[in-house]
């Protein structure tokens, strides 16, 4: 499918949509001529500071727990980015039924009121964190996951499906705009665990993905984009080596892992592999209601991690991500 063809005077929402993510998708999706790009978010402040960017966009002050403002803020819109959310790992351990009200519950609001206004697709945001989840954040998003994918038993005409994907570069509140900030201000660069491995993939990738989740999905899948990983360790020694004047001088310091952090992130797990299709920079998780008949058999017990995936060590290939994912000051 042409998504070009297929976004081309369509309109279009994104909950969240002032967040790292939405700045990136927004900006892609206006080169392929929409009619309308609608940006949802409940903090005027950040979309005051996108709207000098971004003049052209509709902005609409709302939250995704307010189910009859997400209706009012859907009516003819082709399709839906849902990318709000609560996602940071300590705050939602500290206020897991706040992660539920917005996770959980304003997602369901998301998806009813997208069927009420005849959505074609509806796309939303997952993370590794939901698969075999040990924290508040991750649970949140992992029942948000099956509340999006069940909706297609409905019979609805709105496709729903995910995108899932791990650490992605230069998002608010993720660990590279961290280190930039402590090297900036002369602080050593905090470590949970050193040999703690995690997915590494640019915002360009992750807008990828979800295009290929909207031109492919046919309701019910989870999406993801296949990615390298390291260790925190090497990425906090390539961070100082490329932004710090004291190069590898710059300290490192171990803080000892957080409540509700895992060692290594999974993005497929043993149990959806049994019902996934690969290609080459992609899995597609299919909803065991419409199970692939060409799936390819995998060992029982197999799994996609940060820790089984292409490893970065050499910090030429991490410096290489590093350039690819540009400035990260917007987005802190």
């Amino acid at each position: 499918m042409n998504n070009s063809m297929t976004i081309k005077g369509s309109t279009i929402l994104i909950t969240g949509g002032t967040g790292s993510f939405g700045n990136r998708v927004a900006s892609h999706l206006m080169s392929e001529k929409p009619k309308q790009i609608r940006i949802y978010s409940r903090d005027e402040k950040k979309q005051w500071e996108m709207q000098r960017r971004f003049p052209q966009f509709q902005y609409i002050i709302g939250d995704v727990r307010d189910a009859s403002r997400l209706e009012e803020s859907m009516q003819g819109v082709t399709y839906v980015f849902h990318a709000a959310a609560l996602k940071q790992v300590p705050s939602c351990e500290n206020y897991p039924f706040e992660a539920v009200k917005t996770n959980v519950i304003g997602s369901y609001n998301a998806c009813q009121a997208a069927k009420a206004a005849g959505v074609r697709t509806f796309v939303a945001l997952s993370t590794d964190k939901a698969v075999k989840p040990v924290n508040a954040m991750g649970t949140s998003k992992a029942m948000m996951e099956k509340i999006i994918c069940s909706e297609n038993q409905l019979g609805t005409k709105t496709i729903f499906c995910c995108v899932r994907y791990g650490n992605v570069m230069g998002s608010r509140g993720s660990v590279i705009p961290l280190f930039r900030s402590q090297i900036q201000e002369d602080q050593p660069l905090t470590l949970t665990v050193p040999h703690m491995t995690r997915f590494l993939m640019t915002l360009d990738q992750s807008v990828d993905l979800v295009i290929h989740a909207m031109t492919q999905a046919r309701g019910g899948e989870v999406f993801v984009r296949k990615a390298p990983a390291c260790t925190v360790q090497a990425l906090a020694e390539a961070m100082r080596i490329k932004y710090s004047p004291k190069g590898a001088a710059h300290p490192l310091k171990s803080v000892g892992i957080r409540p509700g952090e895992k060692i290594h992130e999974i993005l497929v797990s043993e149990y959806e592999m049994q019902r996934a299709t690969e290609q080459a920079k992609y899995y597609t998780v299919h909803p065991e209601y419409r199970l692939p008949q060409r799936a390819k058999r995998k060992p029982l017990g197999e799994e996609y991690t940060s820790a089984n995936t292409q490893q970065l060590s050499d910090l030429k290939d991490i410096n290489g991500l590093l350039d690819a994912m540009g400035e990260v000051e917007f987005y802190i």
